[in-house]
Order: structure tokens, then sequence, then C-alpha cells
């Protein structure tokens, strides 16, 4: 199973929706991003959300479909997104696939990608994804990865503190255990030489990005 969120974040910066999963995948809208699922023809399992960014006539609109919904005062301590993640990753699912968390404004877009953290403490992937990047984190291991040609350009950045052990083979600029200090910009904007390659790192958290131009 697969959870899908589609957050309140720009549409112009979704991804194509179409190279979504569609077989056993649960689709949450969080706040506008319920408009722009039902706005695609998609209609969510569950809503989460104040609804405090929908005027009257989109809510009225809305609540036509009659969604299940978690309603929140628009007054509280977490945001919707953090609300529905939370519920996410209690239904322990294969991966979490997070839209309409990046493009806007720039504290929610930065509380999004702290939020990827939630992921590692409950052992289950999250990816954040817009027309542009995908953007993970990852625990000390070895990792694969795959050469794809909507992703041509790989970076990797120490997340909450510096990065040990860090080391890359079969990219174009390959690195034997190298310390990533917070700050470098070291190992952005890598590539693949071949149809694969690995990294690996002993300690810190690892974020992962992958992008187009």
């Amino acid at each position: 199973m697969k959870i899908i969120i589609v957050a309140g974040g720009p549409e112009e910066k979704h991804p194509d929706f179409s190279c979504f999963p569609v077989k056993d995948s649960i689709w949450v809208g969080v706040d506008r991003g319920v408009y722009h699922l039902l706005k695609k023809g998609i209609k969510p399992h569950y809503a989460f959300g104040d609804f405090d960014s929908l005027n009257s006539s989109e809510k009225e609109w809305m609540s036509s479909y009659e969604l299940p919904l978690f309603e929140y005062d628009s007054e509280k301590d977490k945001t919707d997104l953090e609300l529905a993640l939370e519920w996410a990753v209690a239904e322990q699912p294969e991966r979490i696939l997070l839209v309409g968390a990046t493009g806007g404004r720039l504290d929610h877009e930065l509380a999004n990608i702290q939020l990827l953290l939630m992921g590692l403490e409950h052992r289950v992937p999250i990816e954040i994804l817009d027309c542009q990047n995908s953007i993970s984190l990852r625990a000390p291991g070895t990792y694969e990865a795959v050469n794809e040609r909507e992703y041509p350009y790989l970076s990797f950045l120490p997340f909450n503190g510096p990065v040990a052990g860090f080391s890359l083979y079969g990219f174009k600029y390959p690195l034997k255990n190298q310390h990533l200090a917070m700050g470098s910009t070291l190992c952005i904007s890598n590539e693949l030489v071949n149809k694969s390659g690995t990294y690996s790192f002993s300690d810190g958290i690892l974020m992962f990005i992958k992008s187009h131009d």
C-alpha cells in the first residue's frame, strides 16, 4: 500500500500525476490539496485540514463530495500536513509520496522538508515530489542510485548535522570516506556515469535530491 498526500502548495509545481501508482494507493488531500485533487478528477480517500485557504464557494463545492474529513481548528500547534503525516505513518504503508509541499511560502517549504524525519523515525520511506525535484532522507547505510532520464542531477546534503564516511561509486565525481559539513556544496549536482551507482555513509542523516533543469 502506498499513500499519496497532496498538500496545498502551488498547483503549477505539481509533478505529472499520471506517473503515480494507482493500484493499492490511498489518496489524501490536505487543506487546499483536497481542492486540487478534486479538480484533477481524483476523489481523495481522506481529507485533512482547517481549510482556511479555501473561499466559501470552494468549500461548498468540496463539501458536495461528502469526503471523510479530519477537520481541525485554524489555531493549533501543528500544521495540517504534519497531522496528516502522523496519520499516514501510523498506517505503516510501503511508501508515502508527498506533493504540494514545495514552491509556496518558504517557511512552510522548509518545515515540510523537515517533516521527512518522521519517515526515518517510523521506518516508512517518505518522498517529496514536485515538477522538478525528488527529496528524501537517508539513514546510515549503502544505497543504489539508478540512472533516471527525468532526474539526471543527483545531490547529497547533510541534513541536521555533519555526515561521516560518505562515498560515491559510479558517479562522475566519485568520493571516498568524505566528511560532509553543514553548509558545504561539495556534493551538489553530480551525475551517474553508468546505469547505476552506489552511495554510502557511516553516520549522520543525508538528504538525497534528484533534479532536472
